[in-house]
């Protein structure tokens, strides 16, 4: 099964965030994502562009909306021409496979648009 099409598990307090080896592997099926700290936070990153503000925002509709379905948000910024998505998991301070999940599914909906 493709990690896009995985839903998003419950998170508890007692959950971990990705080891070391998993986190090498999920990586590699998210290759244009890279791992940013924030507020001394791991996170998932990218950027993605479109030719002007309609479609940009359309796209941000697209992954709420998928965020919504999956009880899993990300920080979303729209610019003219461009939206960054970042994913974590905010009760494990850090990465969780959801935001893996998640970061694939933001880029199933990104080729759906092209």
């Amino acid at each position: 099964m493709a990690i896009a099409d995985e839903h998003c598990a419950a998170v508890t307090r007692q959950s971990k965030s990705v080891g070391v080896a998993e986190r090498a592997a999920l990586a590699a099926e998210v290759a244009e994502w890279r791992g940013v700290t924030r507020d001394g936070i791991e996170r998932l990153e990218r950027v993605f562009n479109f030719k002007d503000f309609a479609q940009a925002l359309a796209f941000t509709n697209r992954v709420g909306a998928q965020a919504d379905a999956e009880d899993h948000h990300p920080a979303l910024l729209t610019e003219w021409g461009r939206v960054t998505v970042s994913w974590w998991t905010h009760v494990v301070d850090g990465l969780h496979r959801n935001d893996f999940v998640m970061a694939a599914r933001t880029d199933r909906i990104y080729s759906e648009m092209a």
